[in-house]
């Protein structure tokens, strides 16, 4: 079972990152509407890019929306509908995108969940379909965009507890969550998130995009929101708040020092060695290949 006590090491206070001009720079972010995703995108609209939001609601994006605008008038913030629970949904998602007709100059996939059980529509494991599939599918379709940006950044933003997992069963992930917390499909769906960023960027080696995944602390958002209340009620206590926490998403997406270290691995805005199964490239080339199988029904 997932040692959840693994994930909540006391967390090292550092200061806010500063973020260089981000001006005619497009930006997107998922799950942007709360938590790491909201403090990330009301930064990168601060340091001046266009933000498109990509969430699953606009009644829950619009807040942050209107707090963008009040904070920077003239912003240029966009919404786009995503539900990564539906692979059907992230294709239109990344059409509404693609219809912008801009390059990205960065993408974070930064939406997830955590403690919940079940199955996406695509016949996923719930934590594996969302936090996964659903991203690699949202990736492949933008990653053209993504490379017409110079210098671009992608960020997969993952979990230290990748590290409590072996490696990747291809039958399990496509059964419904069968442990009693959802715990242990979260850790693989962590995994799975740090081998899809090493495999992009040896596959995008000749490009001029950094491709990283980090783990961001464990902070208080909504992604542990189903986690027994047993679990939550420890968790907190060595929480960090959001702000802290998007530290190291938003210097993975701006930092010179990360720049061509496509591959890496971050924690505490300091690159860190992944777990032994996060550096296998043989998994990491499987579970590339059958993540292309599965998407491959949603691509053009």
């Amino acid at each position: 079972m997932l040692r959840f006590r693994s994930l909540i090491r006391p967390w090292s206070a550092m200061s806010a990152v500063s973020l260089p001009s981000l001006k005619g720079k497009t930006v997107v972010v998922t799950g942007a509407n709360t938590g790491i995703g909201r403090i990330a995108a009301e930064k990168f609209a601060d340091a001046g890019a266009r933000v498109v939001l990509a969430c699953r609601t606009l009644e829950r994006t619009q807040p942050v929306i209107d707090g963008i605008r009040q904070a920077n008038p003239g912003a240029q913030v966009d919404f786009v509908g995503l539900n990564l629970n539906s692979l059907q949904s992230v294709r239109t998602s990344a059409k509404e995108i693609l219809a912008l007709d801009v390059p990205i100059d960065i993408l974070v996939n930064n939406a997830g969940l955590a403690g919940q059980r079940g199955i996406t529509d695509d016949g996923f494991e719930l934590a594996f379909g969302v936090n996964h599939v659903g991203h690699f599918l949202f990736t492949r379709l933008l990653l053209d965009r993504v490379l017409a940006a110079p210098a671009s950044r992608i960020v997969n933003v993952a979990s230290r507890a990748h590290y409590n997992t072996q490696g990747i069963d291809f039958q399990a992930v496509r059964k419904s969550t069968p442990s009693a917390t959802g715990l242990n499909e979260y850790a693989v769906s962590k995994l799975a998130n740090v081998l899809h960023a090493s495999e992009l960027a040896r596959r995008i080696a000749h490009t001029s995009t950094t491709v990283t995944s980090l783990h961001p602390g464990v902070v208080a958002t909504d992604v542990w929101r189903s986690i027994p209340a047993p679990l939550a009620w420890i968790a907190k206590k060595f929480m960090i708040s959001p702000d802290e926490g998007a530290n190291t998403t938003l210097h993975c997406a701006t930092s010179p020092e990360v720049h061509g270290k496509s591959g890496t691995y971050w924690d505490n805005c300091a690159e860190k060695k992944p777990s032994r199964a996060a550096r296998d490239q043989a998994l990491a080339a499987e579970l590339w290949k059958q993540s292309e199988t599965w998407t491959q029904p949603f691509v053009d």
